[in-house]
């Protein structure tokens, strides 16, 4: 076994996650796996397009390399670089290169933070060829069957300056994430926090009255993963109201106006 597959190796996922399907996104992830086509992933903030991923590979048996995309990520970032070494420069693999020589599933979370310039690296192995030039080394890999390429990102901050590129998305296969219904939502949240149905069905409920706050400047409603946050903070002996108000009030908005409007929302709830 080489550095890169040991290295690879320590992403593997040994215990299974959690996670409760919302419709039949696994059966067609494992589809699009089987025909080596990428998959996309499209959903709000905090939805499980995250934990999807994690489930996914532990049903695949297949080592997940997660790379968080930001403003400054840059080709050699995901590809690799030379570094110096003992006065020698030395290729070292990025983790796109290193999860393709592995056969592992890579994950480009939220891509559209990344850089234009960036993104279209993916190119070649998102199409028919499954190909990652390294043009440094002029290195041409060729993902084996085992390799998976996944990207995700939220529909709901795409503007002019950050929109996924026709050109990428037609190189995918779709499926939007959105928050789960509320009997399965109370669900997770139960589970994850270690709380009674009846308070995660409030918190569900409080949730569904943020996300209506849209149309009055709340730009995102609290997520599944902010609802759990309550639920822990609840479990650990937390009054509801002050759990909420740490963990979803004050996280969603800065404004004066919204924060008494969900303040009031909790209260009117919990």
């Amino acid at each position: 076994m080489t550095k890169t597959s040991e290295k690879i190796a320590e992403h593997r996922i040994t215990e299974e996650p959690f996670y409760l399907p919302q419709c039949n996104e696994l059966q067609i992830a494992e589809a699009a796996y089987r025909n080596g086509l990428p998959i996309l992933l499209k959903g709000p903030t905090g939805c499980g397009k995250t934990r999807f991923m994690h489930y996914l590979a532990w049903n695949l048996a297949r080592p997940l390399v997660t790379i968080s995309c930001h403003d400054d990520l840059s080709t050699s970032d995901l590809v690799g670089r030379y570094l110096i070494k003992n006065g020698e420069a030395i290729w070292t693999d990025g983790p796109l290169t290193a999860a393709v020589r592995a056969g592992a599933i890579c994950y480009l979370d939220e891509i559209v933070e990344a850089r234009k310039d960036t993104t279209v690296v993916i190119h070649p192995l998102a199409d028919d060829r499954r190909e990652l030039p390294i043009e440094k080394t002029g290195e041409l890999l060729t993902a084996p069957p085992e390799f998976m390429l996944a990207i995700s990102y939220n529909p709901g901050y795409q503007s002019v300056l950050k929109d996924l590129k026709q050109s990428t998305r037609q190189r995918f296969v779709a499926m939007e994430f959105t928050y789960p219904p509320p009997d399965l939502e109370a669900k997770i949240i139960g589970k994850e926090a270690g709380i009674d149905q009846p308070t995660a069905h409030s918190l569900v409920k409080l949730a569904k009255m943020t996300r209506s706050l849209k149309d009055a400047g709340l730009q995102e409603g609290a997520s599944t993963r902010l609802l759990i946050h309550a639920g822990k903070l609840i479990a650990s002996g937390i009054q509801p109201r002050v759990a909420c108000r740490a963990t979803i009030t004050e996280t969603l908005t800065d404004d004066h106006e919204l924060l008494a409007a969900i303040d009031e929302m909790a209260s009117s709830i919990l």
